[in-house]
């Protein structure tokens, strides 16, 4: 059997690793410790000694020169969270072990949170509601896009990306997108940023927080948008420049921004976002939650499955594409 550890927070560990993924991993792995969180895990790194597979989630140990030195036997990890990005360091990736992201697992309900959002928005659900509210009544006319034609524009065409666009193909919308990175082949028309936002009823932010993204979503930019368009974040809170788009947003009653992520996150107390009445704030939702999570930790046990079999694992990150995913 394969000797493994399980090293993860302990707050999401029974979400992401269930009882019926943890009765099926003990008859494919010999677990050379009780699961533990990054700091026990530091506290006695000896336990690494033996370790084949280091299995984790939220709270992942960071790989590192120090970590790897007591795990000479380690040979994949696998992680039933989305990003692998502040776990590996170059001395990780300079030992050519795999690892596996269950960001494809994690992807499904941020896409799911992402459609709904936009046929909300096609409707203008929040602001006609919010205006209901100022009004003390109904507005005298109601004049909404639609969900039949309007165009939509996801920034960014990474795993949700990608996704979102699939679920959209089952309406009567025009998809396009702006993503320097996107792979050919995909049938989404490109387009540059600006037309994106000057051309689009809703705008989807999925852009992995790069440096070259940082702040990429500004303030003019925003201000290219249609009367009445949605601004939909549900990437990484700083690709948004938010003191410019705060600015815009407040000159621009007919803008709505649908904020799942902000930076930092949550907003600071005192924020300009908790009083702007067309920013609308959620709480890092369209992430797995709850019995969601459990998709991660099945995708993992699938995986390890494919390691005890001798089958090639299906979910390994690529190392050279690593630094663009979010």
């Amino acid at each position: 059997m394969i000797k493994a550890l399980l090293v993860m927070e302990e707050l999401r560990r029974a979400d992401v690793y269930p009882a019926h993924v943890l009765e099926r991993l003990a008859d494919l792995v010999e677990w050379q410790a009780p699961a533990m969180t990054r700091e026990r895990l530091a506290a006695d790194p000896r336990v690494l000694s033996e370790v084949e597979i280091l299995l984790s989630g939220w709270g992942a140990p960071v790989l590192d020169a120090g970590l790897l030195g007591h795990a000479p036997r380690l040979r994949a990890v696998l992680v039933a969270a989305g990003s692998v990005r502040p776990l590996t360091t170059p001395d990780f990736w300079a030992r050519g072990i795999p690892i596996v992201s269950a960001a494809s697992a994690n992807a499904i309900p941020v896409a799911e949170f992402t459609l709904a959002q936009i046929l909300l928005a096609l409707k203008q659900f929040h602001r006609i509601s919010r205006e209901i509210k100022e009004l003390g009544r109904y507005p005298d006319e109601v004049r909404v896009a639609g969900a039949y034609r309007s165009r939509v524009g996801l920034l960014g065409l990474g795993e949700i990306g990608r996704l979102v666009a699939s679920h959209l193909r089952a309406f009567d919308l025009e998809v396009v997108a702006h993503d320097p990175h996107a792979p050919a082949g995909l049938g989404i028309p490109l387009l540059p940023l600006a037309e994106l936002f000057e051309t689009c009823e809703v705008v989807s932010v999925h852009a992995p927080l790069l440096p070259e993204t940082t702040g990429l979503v500004d303030g003019p930019l925003v201000a290219r948008l249609r009367a009445g368009a949605t601004l939909i974040n549900t990437a990484r809170g700083a690709v948004l420049d938010e003191p410019s788009v705060v600015e815009v947003l407040r000159g621009r009653p007919d803008l709505t921004a649908v904020l799942d992520v902000t930076w930092p996150e949550p907003p600071e107390p005192g924020s300009p976002l908790y009083g702007l009445p067309n920013a609308v704030l959620t709480p890092h939702l369209a992430g797995a939650m709850g019995a969601e999570r459990g998709r991660m930790g099945e995708l993992v046990l699938a995986e390890v499955a494919r390691l005890a079999a001798g089958e090639p694992l299906r979910h390994a990150v690529n190392p050279a594409l690593a630094s663009l995913r979010a």
